[in-house]
């Protein structure tokens, strides 16, 4: 039986990449049959960069201040266009997209966001669940769609909000399930186990009536 290609990738990043880096370390030890092909920041000076460098992944930037938003997002797609991946992976890319360019990628783009969606959409998640005073918070793993953090979610890992806790410990905790469950997504899509048809997500060939829903212990391969 001929080997299935490898599943071609590119990641957006905005800061330091540490999901990037869970990605990365999963194509170095094999458990991610992807090929990267780019890591690409908006920022010049984001950690990230050095990241990709190091794992012998090219380093793209497409700046985006100081210049109209139009411009900067033509230039992102016609360099997406040139590397023709088979899934765009946003790992902490902190610009939100214009719908033409997120329609181009429908089905083959996804986003990870710290918080159970749709729960706390946008920025300060940690902080407005801890002031919300709920008892969990979590991550979601979802398609891009031009809806703010609205595209439908494939996967969640529920972590505990603790007595005292502060944003910043709670951020810690989420980004353990983050390093977790990306991976794992990637590899599904990867493995062509995951689909997104017309609005609805597939797996193993079954639509899913609801989000996986993961409850902080390591997320498995099932």
């Amino acid at each position: 039986m001929a080997e299935r290609p490898r599943c071609r990738v590119v990641a957006l990043i905005s800061g330091r990449g540490s999901n990037l880096q869970a990605i990365l370390d999963g194509v170095d030890d094999g458990s991610l049959p992807v090929e990267m092909l780019a890591v690409v920041s908006n920022e010049p000076g984001a950690g990230g960069l050095a990241r990709a460098e190091r794992a012998g992944v090219a380093p793209r930037v497409v700046p985006h201040r100081g210049r109209p938003r139009r411009e900067f997002e033509a230039e992102l797609g016609t360099l997406l266009a040139e590397l023709s991946p088979d899934l765009v992976v946003l790992a902490g890319f902190m610009r939100v997209l214009g719908a033409e360019l997120v329609e181009r990628f429908r089905g083959r783009m996804l986003n990870i966001h710290p918080s159970l969606l749709p729960d706390y959409r946008g920025l300060d998640t940690h902080a407005r669940a801890l002031a919300d005073g709920g008892a969990e918070h979590g991550v979601s793993v979802h398609f891009v769609t031009p809806e703010l953090d609205g595209g439908p979610v494939i996967a969640q890992t529920r972590v505990p909000v603790l007595a005292n806790d502060t944003p910043e410990g709670l951020a810690a905790r989420v980004l353990v399930q983050e390093h977790r469950l990306y991976p794992l997504m990637v590899r599904w899509f990867a493995t062509g186990r995951l689909a997104l048809r017309e609005e609805r997500i597939y797996l193993d060939g079954l639509p899913l009536a609801r989000p996986i829903l993961f409850s902080g212990d390591e997320p498995c391969d099932c």
